[in-house]
């Protein structure tokens, strides 16, 4: 009985630790980054970025003015007023989980998250303004009649605590509220255990680009190779010294008719849909020949709308300018097998050149749309500076909607869209009509591999491959500019002279800098983006974002300081080693396994499954990031939250009729009802 306590505690413990989140980074309430204003703001005036322009400034000017109010109660309404452009106003207004026109007001200690400790603002906020007419104020819209000439907040709210109640709250780990102050962060909070290594186990010698976790929430994943063939595998414990178990001879899909395959074509993306569970339908993202496969056809990126000519433009590696295009299929699938006839095509454009166009598909884990990476096409230094060209996709992170199975014949015709897809209402072209509406970011050089956290949808990063001296990693937001070609990583970009690019001038402003980069040296000359790492696999990792370089063969860590800020550090994360007991030995007979780094090759890209465990996917095989002791590392949370593969839930695939939500909330249930059981029984 007490050994069942302790696990169930045990687990109870481990939900918990899986399940917190943290702050939001630096964003605007209508889901833009802040920027540094070409005029700084009179009335609400901070230091640094902002999220308001001067005429949004003026306006809450007017606002305040229109009040007409003195005293101390007039200075704690402008900070309010003013909180719309605070760079954390996405989070203080809570924009991704309800809509108030009121920030959440302090009402209960500050963690030490912020600086500011020990604040109610909420109370003070009462004591001094109770009787403020709610006319003209953000209150008016929740004052219950409308706000009226003669309501005041005490009218309205009888009670500190009734007003506490609806506009107050605290800041803790998952948030921050508004203090009467721009937030700011205490550098100095303590951050978890360094990790003192990062310990591997081999799983296959195969070769892959993607890998998807099966939508069923099982052990199983999916991977695709470049040249287009698409396996379903099943994932072994970790530590159970079993091999990934593959079946090539009877593969998921085979795309090798319709994919061209070279050195930066192939088969570059795959995503299941939303609710895959109930309409099976998948998605893959590939580059085709016109010249081999007569379905091959589309518009030419290059092209009169911006003023580019493919008559003019050289053969690329002897192939002609627009023969690649890049293309996103939709298929039908029952999750085990895809009908290999194309149910529709999303998306189809002619590549000018045949490097620099990323390729990824994401579904947004929020909003349920589909994220494509585009490069900026090819060809040193992006000379026809498409990147930053609002009328062309090429150097862009697009956000399409294909949730519609009816073609949208209205939007087709009047967008002049790429293909089968409709635009979201909320994308960034309907703040700037100069933006193709297919455009979520802009200024991206190649984006190879991004992500979104799966605690903090908010933060989705990509890793953007450089030109000739930096590596970078961006945290992609609505209608963000990351700067190619004029800026390569955080540094204008000076192209050479022998260039044809025309460049001599930074030519934008307020372009979004990386959150974290490296220079060309020791062998690095191409990131290869990851993931967050959320397993509790090795807890000494646990929030760091993880990614590589293609050439180093080292792994980078980056760390959020403090957790929220946006700000980030990152290094390589030494030593890296593969356990001794490794289902693929790592090394070669003559080579000592553990005593040295293993011989990874090539790093193409991450993977993840359901139980967000991190694998490299090298050019010498798949390798999961495993327990730190098993390389003699020390992690000190380790036997706290790591499971033995002995006591690892049952992962395997569901019955067709099952449902993962319902098993996930049936398994939380049952967890916590033995834990609190458990607790009364040892009380008694």
């Amino acid at each position: 009985m007490g050994s069942l306590c302790s696990i169930a505690l045990f687990l109870s413990s481990l939900l918990l630790f899986l399940a917190r989140s943290s702050l939001s980074h630096p964003l605007c309430n209508d889901l833009t980054a802040p920027f540094n204003p070409q005029q700084r703001l009179t009335f609400c005036q901070f230091n640094g970025s902002v999220c308001c322009n001067s005429l949004e400034d003026l306006e809450l000017q007017r606002q305040f003015k229109a009040v007409n109010l003195s005293g101390s109660c007039s200075l704690l309404l402008k900070s309010l007023l003013c909180s719309k452009c605070d760079p954390f106003a996405a989070e203080l207004y809570r924009v991704e989980s309800e809509s108030r026109q009121v920030p959440v007001l302090c009402n209960s200690t500050v963690s030490s998250t912020q600086s500011l400790a020990n604040v109610d603002f909420c109370a003070r906020f009462w004591n001094e303004c109770h009787n403020l007419s709610v006319t003209n104020t953000p209150f008016a819209s929740q004052a219950g009649d409308g706000g009226n000439n003669t309501s005041t907040i005490s009218d309205t709210w009888k009670s500190r605590n009734d007003f506490c109640k609806i506009f107050g709250g605290a800041s803790d780990e998952s948030s921050v509220c508004f203090t009467g102050q721009a937030v700011s962060f205490n550098i100095s909070k303590a951050t978890s255990p360094s990790p003192s290594g990062i310990c591997l186990e081999k799983l296959g010698n195969g070769s892959y680009l993607n890998m998807v976790p099966h939508p069923d929430g099982s052990n199983r994943v999916f991977l695709s190779d470049q040249p287009g063939k698409i396996y379903l595998a099943t994932v072994p414990p970790e530590g159970s010294g079993e091999v990934l178990k593959i079946d090539e001879t009877n593969l998921f899909l085979d795309l090798t008719g319709e994919v061209h395959f070279d050195a930066e074509l192939g088969l570059l993306g795959i995503a299941f849909h939303p609710d895959f569970l109930q309409n099976g339908r998948f998605f893959a993202s590939f580059n085709c020949d016109k010249v081999k496969w007569p379905e091959c056809s589309g518009k030419c990126a290059c092209n009169s709308d911006i003023d580019c000519d493919p008559e003019k433009l050289d053969s690329d590696s002897g192939a002609n300018p627009c023969q690649y295009h890049s293309v996103i299929s939709e298929f039908f699938t029952n999750g085990t097998y895809v009908r290999p006839v194309e149910v529709r095509r999303i998306f189809t454009m002619g590549l000018p050149f045949t490097t620099h166009h990323g390729g990824q598909i994401l579904f947004g884990p929020k909003d349920g749309y589909l994220y494509f990476m585009m490069g900026d096409g090819g060809s040193k230094g992006d000379p026809h500076n498409f990147a930053q060209n609002k009328r062309s996709l090429l150097g862009k992170i697009m956000r399409l909607d294909v949730n519609n199975n009816v073609l949208d014949t209205k939007a087709l015709s009047k967008f002049q869209l790429w293909g089968n897809y409709s635009i979201p209402k909320d994308n960034p072209f309907s703040q700037d009509k100069n933006l193709l509406p297919e455009i979520w970011a802009m200024g991206v050089r190649n984006p190879w591999r991004c992500s979104f956290d799966s605690e903090r949808p908010s933060y989705f990063l990509c890793a953007d491959v450089g030109e000739d001296k930096y590596e970078e990693v961006d945290m992609i937001t609505k209608g963000g500019n990351y700067g190619w070609h004029y800026y390569e990583g955080t540094l204008p970009f000076n192209p050479s002279s022998s260039s044809k690019i025309s460049n001599s001038t930074t030519k934008i402003t307020n372009p979004i800098l990386p959150v974290m980069w490296y220079n060309h040296s020791e062998g690095s000359a191409s990131i290869t983006g990851g993931y967050f790492y959320r397993s509790s696999t090795d807890p000494c990792l646990y929030g760091t974002y993880l990614f590589a370089d293609l050439y180093a063969g080292v792994i980078y860590g980056g760390t959020e300081i403090p957790v929220g800020s946006g700000n980030f550090t990152s290094s390589h994360i030494p030593p890296l080693q593969c356990a001794s007991d490794s289902p693929v030995p790592c090394s070669s007979e003559t080579e000592s396994s553990a005593s040295s780094s293993p011989p990874l090759g090539f790093v193409f890209s991450f993977g993840q499954d359901n139980n967000k465990d991190v694998y490299l996917l090298a050019s010498t095989g798949i390798y999961r990031i495993v327990r730190p002791s098993r390389c003699n590392f020390h992690c000190s949370l380790e036997n706290t939250t790591s499971l033995p593969p002995s006591q690892q839930p049952d992962r395997s695939p569901p019955s067709p009729s099952s449902s993962k939500r319902l098993l996930n909330n049936i398994c939380t249930l049952v967890i916590n009802f033995l834990a609190n059981w458990c607790f009364i029984f040892v009380v008694m």
